[in-house]
């Protein structure tokens, strides 16, 4: 659902699929190409949230920040399921990681990985190329380029899924048996393995 909030009504490029089930509200702004999966809840009524060109913000994802503060995911960036950003910014090419929490000012540099169910401190700045993990998050390595290309190759997943859900996602009445000929699942989503 897209909800207008005190006169601010989101901006959505049209290329960009937001799930039925998701809430934005408010100052949001989202660029070309972004996914924003079910139950993610953008909320833009204390400040404004930048979505650039080419992110995910994945299932069940909260994106607030505190009163006068703004939320920015820079372009490509990748938020895995129940991912908490409260306000701040997130660098390009980055991924924050599964049921993450990133607190309020923390900028993530560009090309970071912040593992599942990490805690970034208030205020932090994190390098490029940094990989984060654990509550609170400590600098564990430098991305290499083999993580990058992985988490690349992921994200393009996702900057592919606003057309196919345009083109096939739609409500249905389930099936009550396997039907005789089921398609098969794509397997080879990273042909460069």
């Amino acid at each position: 659902m897209i909800y207008e909030f005190n006169g601010f009504k989101p901006v959505i490029h049209p290329s960009a699929f937001i799930h039925p089930q998701a809430a934005v509200t408010g100052n949001v702004i989202i660029g070309k190409d972004v996914y924003i999966g079910p139950f993610a809840a953008l909320r833009g009524d204390w400040g404004q949230i930048i979505i650039e060109d080419g992110c995910n913000v994945q299932e069940s994802c909260t994106i607030h920040m505190f009163p006068g503060k703004n939320a920015v995911l820079k372009k490509g960036a990748h938020i895995g399921h129940g991912a908490i950003i409260h306000g701040g910014v997130i660098g390009e090419n980055s991924l924050i990681g599964m049921n993450s929490v990133i607190m309020d000012d923390v900028v993530i540099g560009k090309e970071c990985i912040v593992g599942a169910l990490s805690f970034i401190k208030a205020n932090s700045i994190i390098e490029d190329r940094s990989l984060m993990a654990g509550n609170p998050a400590k600098k564990i390595k430098e991305v290499s380029d083999d993580m990058i290309k992985w988490k690349t190759a992921g994200t393009a997943l996702y900057q592919q899924l606003p057309s196919q859900c345009y083109e096939t996602l739609k409500e249905c009445e389930p099936l009550r048996e396997i039907e005789p000929n089921r398609p098969k699942q794509e397997t080879n989503y990273f042909p460069w393995k």
